[in-house]
């Protein structure tokens, strides 16, 4: 079966103002690599603005945060408005963020009823730092929970499981999983680095959360060490119906941001590891969301191995 990309002209309307590293050029720059004829094959959609979307936000958000973001987002903005320091929200802000939601609530449909082997959604704002009260770290609703508790909630899929490899820990995603022990967390990142979160102390309700914090310097050496010892055997241990991917590309060797020093290389490996993963536990059935990457060039070139394993592991 076929692998589905998912995205929308209106992510580059997301505006964060001049300088920010989350910026409308990681679109463009996702685009060009895309457009290669090893891509020909991938099935494209546009990220729908879907009548249930703020239904399915409020499975991770409540509803007075929904409604804080959407005042903020209707109101009068002159150019951009800090939610904080470095979350930002413009008058395209609204419409992007609620395809980002949508686009991973088409793609759990389009998997989990068979249609496509598996899916990736080149979105923003990302959401793995967004907790249920509060945005932060660049992202206002956490994507890749509400597509998991979605799963849940409309096709059964009872255990779910989010893995996350941008260099930076998804504090939001933990939050939103923290107690319920059919949601499993696992993150590779970067520590001490923001958010903060990550320790290998922090753990979850039943052993549901799992990190593996790597050093600034740390290569793919670490990391695989870290994937082989800790995220794959509790994912497996876990079993999922579902695996989603919070697919950040920062953790790369050009990447500003961050100081571990992946090449794209290690991304395919990591795809290729979590696919077998998800063909032994839930007939390949993966979704994957793009989270951080802020080195154009490098973050094309990751996404490009990351989609195109996809591709190969789905056929």
């Amino acid at each position: 079966m076929a692998t589905l990309l998912i995205t929308h002209p209106c992510f580059v309307n997301h505006d964060t103002g001049r300088g920010h590293p989350e910026r409308a050029d990681r679109m463009r720059a996702i685009d060009n690599v895309l457009v290669h004829d090893v891509f020909i094959d991938l099935v494209r959609e546009e990220a729908p603005l879907r009548d249930d979307v703020e239904d399915q936000i409020k499975l991770a958000h409540p509803e007075d945060y929904l409604e804080k973001i959407r005042a903020i987002a209707k109101g009068p903005i002159n150019g951009t408005r800090h939610v904080d320091a470095d979350t930002v929200i413009s008058t395209g802000s609204w419409e992007a963020a609620l395809r980002a939601c949508g686009a991973g609530l088409h793609a759990v449909d389009a998997v989990m009823d068979g249609r496509v082997a598996n899916a990736f959604c080149q979105v923003r704002p990302p959401g793995h730092h967004a907790e249920s009260h509060r945005a932060m770290g660049f992202c206002l609703f956490s994507n890749a929970a509400i597509a998991g508790l979605y799963a849940r909630a409309k096709h059964g899929a009872k255990r779910i499981a989010v893995v996350d490899f941008d260099v930076h820990h998804g504090n939001g995603t933990q939050e939103i999983f923290w107690s319920d022990k059919d949601l499993f967390y696992g993150s590779t990142h970067e520590m001490p680095l923001f958010p903060g979160t990550g320790a290998v102390s922090e753990t979850g309700v039943d052993s549901n959360i799992c990190n593996a914090p790597l050093r600034a310097g740390d290569s793919g050496e670490a990391f695989r060490e870290a994937f082989e010892s800790r995220i794959l055997p509790a994912l497996d241990a876990f079993a999922p119906d579902l695996l989603l991917i919070s697919a950040g590309f920062d953790a790369h060797e050009a990447d500003p941001l961050a100081n571990v020093q992946l090449v794209e290389g290690d991304f395919m490996w990591a795809t290729e590891r979590l696919a077998a993963a998800a063909n032994k536990h839930c007939d390949g059935k993966i979704v994957s969301l793009l989270e951080g990457g802020y080195n154009l060039n490098a973050l094309a070139k990751s996404v490009a191995v990351h989609v195109k394993t996809l591709m190969d592991v789905g056929t």
